[in-house]
């Protein structure tokens, strides 16, 4: 696939020959998954009955320097999938009863998923579902469009000095608002099938961090003010765990987020009338992040 050549699918702009070496998500150009199951803690509109079919790949073009998934994120944890072993995969989880097929941090892999999806998406009754860090290329997503039923992106960011501090990417927003505006685009209004499942549409899902509720606060004003309510729900998370190995000089987000914090960002979300979901403070704990 001439897009590994020289690959520019991220707002990275690595270049790098991904047949020949590795870009800066840390993959080349065959893709990796570390992880397949039934997820039963997505928000209630995606695992509402037997659980997504979460298919985590390996590599990010992101690499948070507080990511849950590191083990996969930069590590590359995981084994080589081909086409049609792509393919196959994606029918597998829908045999099992998956309530979806959950693509999470997909986009480097972007043209091999098109072609897999390619084979099989005449055969698939249940939505197919592109979960991302939100750092995209509008170009790439373009890719997807008839591929894709449920984008499901992150809004990390608001400030380029915080998403500077902890990705590397200065211009994360400026990537993130527009990659949110072509998803609800390509997946249109909100649809849901008889039993609450989100068929077609866009959920925003947002990390308050420590010590950064106003710059969520900019976050949820933005959406109030450039999204349609009716292509979009908002899922305001409360799970960001203090890992150890988040490095000493970053002490400023090693512990968990607080009440009054997130309460705070939750409250600001109403009164702008945002659509979506919260979670209990529980949430916050190594318990719910996969054993890769």
């Amino acid at each position: 696939m001439n897009e590994y050549l020289n690959c520019n699918l991220c707002p990275r702009n690595c270049g790098v020959n991904r047949y020949e070496g590795k870009g800066y998500c840390g993959a080349g150009a065959e893709a990796v998954t570390a992880k397949t199951f039934l997820h039963k803690w997505e928000e209630p509109c995606i695992s509402y009955k037997n659980g997504a079919g979460t298919v985590f790949f390996s590599g990010c073009c992101l690499h948070c320097v507080y990511c849950q998934n590191n083990t996969i994120s930069s590590k590359m944890y995981g084994s080589e999938k081909n086409i049609s072993e792509l393919s196959d995969l994606f029918l597998e989880i829908q045999d099992k009863g998956a309530d979806n097929i959950e693509l999470v941090t997909p986009s480097h892999f972007t043209p091999s998923i098109v072609k897999a999806l390619e084979k099989v998406k005449h055969r698939l009754s249940i939505p197919v579902i592109f979960n991302t860090g939100g750092y995209e290329k509008v170009s790439t997503l373009k890719m997807m469009d008839g591929y894709i039923d449920v984008y499901m992106p992150d809004i990390k960011y608001f400030s380029s000095n915080v998403s500077q501090r902890y990705s590397n990417a200065p211009d994360y927003f400026t990537h993130a608002s527009e990659a949110v505006k072509e998803m609800t685009r390509q997946a249109g209004n909100l649809k849901y099938n008889s039993e609450g499942g989100l068929l077609k549409g866009t959920l925003i899902r947002h990390l308050v961090l420590p010590n950064q509720r106003h710059d969520s606060m900019s976050i949820m004003k933005w959406i109030s003010e450039n999204l349609d309510p009716e292509k979009v729900l908002v899922s305001i998370m409360n799970q960001y765990t203090p890992f150890d190995f988040i490095p000493e000089k970053y002490g400023e987000i090693k512990r968990k987020v607080t009440k009054m914090e997130y309460n705070s960002v939750v409250r600001y979300a109403r009164s702008l009338d945002i659509d979506g979901f919260t979670q209990q403070n529980s949430s916050a704990s190594e318990f719910y992040v996969p054993d890769f």
